[in-house]
């Protein structure tokens, strides 16, 4: 039996990244999204990764916000491996806007975000639901895990636009969790702040580190998560949980607890 396929979206750094290597390991074979040339290198060095791990990668360039370019990408995977057994939707965008200054953000702005955030990761199932349902005979439940956002739960983050884009995140894998089963469980991942990057590379370091010291002194556990604790709950949805769906699990270091 041919290996099982996951398509992770975002996949150049952070959180996609480490989920990509994190299913290689399994011996999963990946596709690994990468958004433009900026970070395609990054995305290369993913699919080394995969690669040294034993597992099959491919790179494939995609805006999840274009869905001629999310019908394009499973169209690859299709013709590359004719299955797809799992696909996580970890793209997504955002700056850091106070939420106190409201005159800072507009319309467009909002529609930046919800272009990638949630549009983006709806039209990416949609584009996959075919393959997800039509795997082989014999196969386990597919899974569409989506990377939402602790801002989901307490309308916090880098800006309103994001924490609202995440909230709509939870309700999409809600509807899609009903439509699609019971062939394709549908579940979410709410992570509180992970050392990923993202940040730094929009605040600098010195913000950052900033930023990170208080958010590991503001959680019960006085820690920050990393990349692959994320991953390995995306592992554990996908490979390890067939009666769980429509569920949003948060992976926040306690940080709910001081809500």
């Amino acid at each position: 039996m041919k290996a099982p396929v996951c398509l992770v979206t975002g996949a150049a750094t952070g959180i996609g990244a480490a989920t990509a290597l994190r299913f290689a390991r399994e011996g999963w074979t990946v596709a690994i999204n990468n958004f433009d040339h900026g970070t395609r290198a990054a995305a290369e060095r993913v699919a080394a990764q995969c690669g040294d791990a034993g597992a099959q990668a491919i790179v494939v360039d995609a805006d999840v916000g274009d869905d001629a370019a999310c019908r394009a990408m499973v169209d690859a995977v299709a013709a590359q491996w004719g299955r797809l057994d799992a696909l996580v939707n970890s793209a997504g965008t955002t700056r850091v806007i106070p939420h106190a200054d409201l005159e800072a953000i507009d319309a467009g702005e909002f529609e930046r975000i919800y272009r990638v955030n949630l549009i983006g990761m709806f039209q990416m199932t949609r584009a996959a639901a075919p393959l997800l349902r039509g795997r082989p005979a014999g196969a386990a439940s597919g899974s569409v895990i989506n990377i939402s956002s602790l801002a989901s739960l307490n309308g916090t983050g880098s800006s309103i636009a994001y924490a609202a884009s995440k909230g709509a995140v939870n309700s999409l894998t809600l509807s899609l969790a009903r439509t699609l089963a019971p062939h394709v469980r549908v579940n979410a991942i709410a992570p509180g702040m992970v050392d990923d990057g993202l940040l730094r590379r929009m605040l600098g370091d010195d913000a950052y580190a900033r930023v990170i010291d208080g958010m590991r002194e503001n959680a019960p556990l006085k820690r920050v998560s990393q990349p692959s604790e994320v991953a390995e709950l995306a592992w554990f949805l996908a490979a390890r949980a067939p009666a769980m769906t429509g569920q949003v699990l948060a992976i926040e270091n306690g940080l709910l607890l001081n809500t």
